[in-house]
């Protein structure tokens, strides 16, 4: 008998791949509002490092698989 704390579900794989699309698209349009900031703000270049940050992380997100959990 499998342990339901290992086995890895169609349910559990969809959750995952939606999770991780849900988050990617957070991430990217968190990094666009960033970038857009930067541009009207007089003092852009943190909000330009926090784009960065949150292509990086959508970048990451891509990356990841099943097996990582």
């Amino acid at each position: 008998m499998s342990n339901p704390h290992t086995e890895l579900t169609p349910d559990f794989r969809r959750g995952w791949d939606a999770a991780l699309l849900a988050a990617r698209h957070w991430h990217e349009s968190q990094a666009k509002q960033a970038l857009i900031e930067a541009k009207r703000s007089r003092f852009p270049k943190s909000l330009e490092r926090d784009a960065v940050v949150h292509q990086r992380s959508a970048e990451m997100i891509a990356i990841l698989s099943r097996d990582d959990v």
